[in-house]
């Protein structure tokens, strides 16, 4: 309970023209002062609601130009490239058509664990920060097949602006005409910004070729569209936990009802960047996710929605999908 004591209160009389005049400033600042508290406590209560709702954003329906292509639309809308194309599979890439309806994958389920610093979510092609005003969310690049960027804890060690790249000898092997130092420029695939991990060699940077931005395309760092790390950069400080982590499928609560997004893997990966959409069926099993299903359902375990659970796992959309049943549809079924 905090109290505000009123200052000049008990030394200067209320029939002097001075002690009225400072008795209202008094007042005045005291209502000032429980006025900006209770804006902190509203903010802080609607900080804690908003991480105790499991999604962030909404998804969107774009109508797409004559000109327009998904790689284009996923940078104007900070989305990555496998992202947009596994949320409209069958829609060509590179001509979508005039007309066409466009889903924006713009709304995410929170990663299952601890919501703190910065989430790397391999998987999902999607980086988190929860900083001081709020969650961000930005699409990512990561390592390639040999290359895969490694799970874990770390934290940020350092930052620089217009960072110097010396490429470690196991890249020049595979690259022998790289130099042994690259300046920063235009030249330099660390971009402007660099985020240094305490693992050596790996870290989160900006790119020159920002059409590998929600791919499969790096040595193991995570790269950002050049706008999304500057944004980062500014917002993130020395000493930031980092979490590595790979949920191919993320479960979650929003306004009461349960979803689930489930991504697509790594070979189907590869069939969505060839053919636009894919045919192989998921090779790791769904067990676990039936479990963890099940174990958050609690109450609403009777109002599951299985087929659309089955349709999530097996389409691999990336989008949330709501796995409840509202109570009107449950009753008909039964």
């Amino acid at each position: 309970m905090i109290g505000f004591a009123l200052p000049f209160e008990s030394s200067v009389p209320f029939n002097n023209p001075a002690g009225s005049f400072y008795k209202s400033a008094a007042r005045l600042a005291a209502v000032c002062a429980l006025a900006l508290l209770l804006a902190l406590i509203a903010s802080r209560a609607r900080a804690e609601l908003l991480l105790q709702e499991d999604m962030l954003g909404a998804v969107r329906t774009y109508t797409a130009k004559h000109d327009d292509t998904l790689l284009d639309l996923a940078r104007n809308n900070g989305l990555g490239f496998v992202e947009i194309v596994a949320a409209n599979q069958g829609i060509d890439p590179w001509v979508p058509g005039a007309g066409t309806a466009i889903t924006l994958p713009t709304g995410h389920l929170l990663p299952d664990t601890p919501r703190e610093g910065l989430i790397i979510n391999h998987s999902e092609h999607r980086l988190y920060h929860f900083g001081p005003s709020g969650i961000t969310t930005y699409a990512i690049g990561v390592g390639r097949e040999g290359w895969d960027t490694p799970l874990g804890v770390t934290e940020i060690v350092r930052k620089k602006k217009n960072p110097i790249w010396y490429p470690p000898a196991s890249i020049r092997e595979e690259k022998p005409d790289l130099p042994k130092v690259v300046r920063a420029g235009p030249d330099n695939p660390l971009g402007k910004h660099a985020l240094y991990f305490d693992w050596p060699t790996y870290l989160v940077h900006g790119t020159n070729m920002p059409w590998g931005v929600g791919r499969r395309v790096s040595h193991g760092c995570i790269r950002l569209y050049p706008e999304g790390i500057e944004t980062l950069f500014s917002e993130i400080e020395v000493g930031t936990k980092v979490q590595v982590i790979d949920q191919p499928i993320k479960i979650g609560r929003f306004r009461g009802e349960l979803y689930i997004e489930a991504y697509p893997e790594p070979d189907q990966v590869d069939e969505l960047e060839r053919d636009g959409h894919f045919e192989s069926p998921a090779k790791r099993s769904n067990s676990d996710a039936y479990y963890k299903i099940r174990s958050d359902a609690g109450d609403d375990l009777s109002r599951l929605d299985w087929p659309a659970i089955r349709s999530a796992l097996a389409e691999r959309t990336g989008l949330p999908v709501r796995i409840t049943l509202q109570e009107h549809a449950q009753n008909h079924a039964e």
